[in-house]
């Protein structure tokens, strides 16, 4: 095959509503990495002083939880996609794929 120069343009067909669902939890998601950096900065901080440490302990536990919350959102995105997806016209079928970097 004859390499001509010219590319084909990449083009992906999404609904609005699948937009409006992708931005909704990728701002979840920045909200949660958010908390998660809080949590640990707050407990990191609290351990250089005795008094504080077993707070300090507290809010790594919590920082755990949100780190188990992230692959929560990450799912509960994808199921909403399918739902929505499902919802839509069939004239594009293949939905666009997700990347291993996708928040």
């Amino acid at each position: 095959m004859a390499d001509t120069g010219e590319t084909t343009p990449l083009v992906i067909h999404l609904g609005k509503e699948e937009l409006v669902v992708r931005r909704r939890y990728e701002a979840a998601s920045i909200a949660n990495d958010v908390l998660i950096a809080l949590w640990f900065i707050a407990g990191s901080i609290m351990f250089f002083f005795e008094r504080w440490t077993t707070t300090g302990t507290w809010c790594f536990l919590i920082g755990s939880i949100e780190l188990l919350i992230r692959p929560a959102i990450r799912l509960a995105r994808h199921v909403h996609l399918l739902k929505v997806r499902s919802r839509g016209p069939r004239s594009h079928p293949a939905a666009p794929a997700e990347s291993s970097q996708d928040y």
